[in-house]
């Protein structure tokens, strides 16, 4: 199996950092059953992709055999972001059958967090992510990952994220403050409910907790640890 470096793993503050670890432990509490764990947004750019793998790297640094799965067939921004320069075969490449799963897994720098990559955009990715090989592979890394992260394109832009809900045992909404409506988040959820997937919670993202912001002012203080301040999209 080969090793992928994560050599632009996000920097966060010690107020993410403990975010992270709140998001980590909420996790821990909703029980044992809850294992496969989408996460998605309701438009791009909001912090997903983001969110997704620093809760992937925290639940490892915490002793848990983690695989972290792309599965935004449509718009990646994983292998760009986190500057991995090699060629590496991906999610499309096993669900389309060129490759096998022993040739999509890749080891990371992070102890214990693996990572499968989202591969070239195929010309189907609804398709592919509904098909029962989806599933099998699910139910395979089930055997042998305490978590599997998986990150899913934004449900208000297509309707892939929806699909994936139905092989996870909980999804998570990632919502950038002060940009996404109510009734929009409201149409959103309500999509995700559909799937009868359990709905985990929200992590309300790029937050500005400056002591002149609102939440600055009248939560930072107090709560300022239980929100990401990323601003990575």
């Amino acid at each position: 199996m080969e090793t992928v470096s994560l050599s632009k793993l996000i920097s966060i503050d010690y107020n993410g950092s403990e975010a992270y670890k709140t998001l980590r432990t909420n996790i821990q509490f909703c029980g044992t059953d809850i294992r496969v764990i989408g996460l998605t947004s309701c438009i791009p750019n909001e912090g997903k992709s983001s969110v997704s793998i620093n809760l992937a790297v925290a639940l490892a640094q915490a002793g848990k055999k983690v695989i972290f799965v792309d599965a935004d067939l449509r718009k990646s921004v994983i292998i760009g972001r986190y500057k991995i320069t090699k060629a590496v075969k991906g999610l499309s490449h096993y669900l389309s059958g060129i490759n096998q799963l022993e040739d999509i897994t890749y080891k990371t720098t992070v102890d214990n967090l693996y990572m499968i990559f989202s591969g070239p955009i195929p010309p189907n990715p609804s398709e592919l992510l509904g098909s029962r090989k989806f599933r099998t592979l699910i139910d395979v890394l089930k055997e042998k990952f305490d978590y599997i992260i998986i990150d899913t394109p934004p449900v208000g832009s297509v309707i892939d994220g929806a699909v994936v809900a139905k092989v996870c045992d909980g999804m998570i909404m990632v919502i950038e403050a002060e940009k996404i409506s109510y009734k929009f988040a409201q149409k959103v959820k309500n999509q995700l409910d559909k799937t009868g997937c359990k709905i985990l919670g929200a992590v309300l993202n790029k937050v500005d907790i400056s002591e002149k912001s609102y939440y600055g002012k009248y939560y930072g203080k107090y709560y300022g640890n239980y929100y990401v301040s990323s601003q990575e999209g």
